[in-house]
């Protein structure tokens, strides 16, 4: 009998545990199991003969050694994905036995030195093999470890004949995972790939991906300029909208850091009326989480890191940009908004914030 362990919020290894090894590799995920990780997040692209890799992105030349591997000089080409001109090397000129060769490492090079020392070390996973992985960890762990996929490209790589919702479900199959179940998470910037997926049958959570800024990419593909915006999903109304239709929202966290919530010090004498937004403006922070929990939908928030460069100008610490600041000011800043999940590179700091925002001032 496995044991749910996880407390909300779930603490999410994003690429694995992927601030101490590069990226989507065996040690960063491995490590993330090790540290207590509540679940592990793979980003998922597709091969030119349908096997499902781990990259950030379909473009490999800043996750990989590619760029400096001769045989495959002649592949770098310029294309466009999701109406960007991007240059580099795409996962879909490759075979699976071709990828095989290359060998990942560090995206964040400069702010991650010490990460970047294993550059070279481990090779490119399959998803089959992360399920292989969790699969071992949860038999030896005895725990539930939860799977949150995350597709990029959906659009890009069907208009190529790979259909990512199929790939993925035949993977799920071959793993000895059926279709899904409650560990699975699927999440998409596309809105249209999370309904392909119900009709691949493809069972578990799906929460839909917004960015800061902009549209999804199939809904301009199909729209064009009248394509519904990112800011429209997370108005009142369209999380109303939502309800039902996925199960939760994902958000950049600059849409929840920065709002600081009155819940822990304001009283019904001393608190002013708050000013109603507009149903179809976009909300923020508390506000936002408490509608979409209004609306029936879990909200996770990404991306969690202690580095200055990537804290909110409050909580940075000195002028470097790879320091680390007032990081678990900052996590638990977030998790006071009330937010069900978070995306962490560090899974042990996600869970040192947990425990101390629940020993903090914060709880009730």
């Amino acid at each position: 009998m496995l044991r749910d362990l996880a407390e909300r919020p779930f603490v999410i290894g994003h690429r694995g545990a992927s601030g101490y090894r590069p990226e989507h590799t065996e040690a960063a995920y491995l490590m993330a199991f090790a540290l207590g990780a509540d679940a592990i997040e793979p980003d998922l692209v597709a091969t030119r003969d349908g096997v499902l890799v781990l990259r950030h992105e379909n473009e490999i030349s800043g996750t990989t050694d590619v760029a400096s591997r001769s045989e495959f000089a002649s592949r770098r080409t310029t294309r466009e994905v999701d109406g960007r001109a991007l240059t580099g090397w795409f996962t879909e000129d490759f075979t699976w036995a071709e990828l095989a060769t290359l060998r990942a490492t560090e995206r964040l090079g400069g702010v991650r030195p010490h990460s970047a020392s294993f550059d070279g070390r481990y090779p490119i996973l399959r998803f089959r093999d992360l399920l292989g992985l969790l699969d071992a960890a949860t038999d030896e762990s005895r725990r539930i470890i939860r799977l949150v996929a995350e597709f990029k490209h959906a659009t890009h790589f069907a208009a190529l004949g790979l259909p990512v919702e199929e790939l993925f479900a035949a993977e799920l199959s071959a793993a000895g995972w059926g279709r899904g179940d409650d560990r699975l998470v699927s999440e998409s910037f596309e809105p249209g790939l999370l309904d392909r997926l119900v009709l691949a049958g493809v069972r578990g959570t799906r929460v839909l991906l917004v960015e800061d800024r902009g549209a999804p990419f199939d809904l301009v593909a199909s729209d064009g300029s009248a394509a519904k915006r990112y800011d429209a999903f997370v108005s009142e109304r369209g999380l109303l909208e939502l309800g039902g239709i996925v199960h939760g929202v994902s958000v950049g966290k600059g849409r929840l850091v920065g709002d600081r919530p009155d819940r822990a010090s304001a009283t019904a004498t001393d608190a002013a009326p708050a000013r109603r937004a507009r149903p179809d403006a976009a909300l923020r922070g508390s506000d936002l989480v408490d509608a979409a929990h209004a609306a029936g939908l879990a909200v996770y928030t990404w991306t969690l890191r202690p580095e200055n460069r990537f804290l909110a100008p409050e909580f940075r610490r000195g002028a470097s940009r790879s320091a680390w600041g007032d990081w678990l000011g900052e996590f638990t800043r977030i998790m006071d908004t009330g937010v069900d999940g978070v995306f962490v590179d560090h899974p042990d700091l996600g869970l040192e914030a947990r425990r101390a925002y629940f020993e903090s001032e914060y709880l009730p």
